[in-house]
């Protein structure tokens, strides 16, 4: 397993997921049955092949079977379940399968279009494999061929719920346990991206098939505020227009409307879909462009150039009266590389506002 990664020049340490965290203590749990002994660290093999090492807390005996503890360890990434308890007891029992369910703590099901069905806990497929493979390895070793039983479980997880945005996707009374490769990687864009096609995914299980979309928490308040626009079928998508495009196709969603403040819109005119600052920056190019277009001399286009936010290159395109003019170019070309994306195949509607001038592309 890589120890680091490098975000940004940073090197950022990483760390485990809530699914590692509940195959170590399983694994752990059951070699204390077979052994007699207390573990206090236990060999995890994860999805990928890689051998994770992990600590344990509280082993312990009872009259079932036995119980330990793993410390979640998000490494650098700001995770709001770091440093949580998760818990695994396990018992042996003549089914001949080995039983995972979810315990105090852990989220239970209660929407379509989660990774487990409604009812089940919130315990996600790739966990449960690891769980059972990790086991199945175990119960060989010792020439053990019964059943196992698994209750993962999370002491905090019915507070650390309401921080997450669990209640929102339908998964209640507790957190999930999740985790597609057992490694958390700091800032990990891919798992904000998996998390969007969830979400959507749940929206779509809703019986929705319009889909209203907007990149952060300005344009949801213009949403709520300005248009009067709330809903189960809302979705933030941050920087990820471009995967939430993909994905609205993927799930045939039939309508898409796209709320975005001109400072992100003006760089999907510029065919970006990823408008993180990293991936580059050219709004003042963009406006300048079509300012020059519309009649804008050199020295208007230079100051539209030396401007740090799209307000201020505004004011200067309303001053000089093309402001309309070039705001519906944006818009033109904005549109044409959302439809180029969806193959055109979903009816969209796009509406770019400013906060000082409101909604632009009337």
């Amino acid at each position: 397993m890589k120890d680091f990664v490098i975000k940004n020049g940073k090197k950022l340490r990483c760390g485990f997921t809530t699914g590692t965290c509940a195959t170590a203590a399983a694994a752990a749990a059951a070699m204390m049955i077979f052994t007699g002994k207390t573990v206090e660290s236990v060999a995890v093999t994860l999805p990928k092949g890689e051998i994770l090492f992990i600590d344990i807390e509280n082993p312990s005996f009872n009259v079932q079977g036995t119980k330990c503890y793993v410390r979640k360890d998000s490494g650098d990434d700001p995770d709001i379940t770091d440093g949580v308890l998760v818990c695994a007891d396990v018992r042996l029992d003549d089914t001949g399968k080995i039983s995972i369910e979810g315990g105090k703590g852990v989220g239970r099901v209660t929407q379509k279009g989660l990774d487990q069905p409604v009812g089940e806990s919130a315990i996600n497929s790739v966990p449960r494999k690891m769980i059972t493979e990790n086991l199945e390895i175990i119960c060989r070793q010792y020439k053990y061929y019964g059943g196992v039983t698994v209750v993962i479980s999370v002491p905090d997880g019915e507070i650390i719920e309401k921080k997450t945005f669990n209640p929102h996707l339908g998964i209640i009374g507790g957190i999930s346990i999740i985790g597609t490769t057992g490694i958390v990687e700091p800032m990990s864009e891919k798992a904000l991206i998996d998390s969007l096609k969830v979400e959507m995914n749940v929206i779509r299980e809703k019986g929705y098939d319009k889909l209203i979309a907007f990149p952060g928490n300005y344009a949801e308040k213009f949403l709520g505020e300005q248009l009067g626009i709330r809903g189960e079928n809302r979705l933030k998508f941050s920087n990820y227009l471009g995967d939430v495009l993909d994905f609205a196709t993927e799930l045939k969603f039939k309508e898409l409307l796209i709320v975005g403040h001109i400072g992100k819109m003006v760089k999907v005119a510029g065919g970006m879909m990823n408008t993180h600052s990293h991936n580059g920056d050219f709004r003042m190019e963009m406006l300048s462009c079509y300012a020059a277009l519309y009649g804008a001399n050199p020295d208007t286009v230079d100051e539209i150039l030396s401007c740090v936010t799209t307000e201020q290159a505004l004011s200067i395109l309303e001053r000089e009266s093309i402001q309309n003019k070039v705001i519906g170019k944006i818009s033109e070309k904005a549109e044409y590389y959302i439809n180029k994306r969806l193959d055109n195949k979903i009816k969209t509607k796009l509406i770019i506002y400013s906060n000082n001038y409101g909604i632009l592309n009337r």
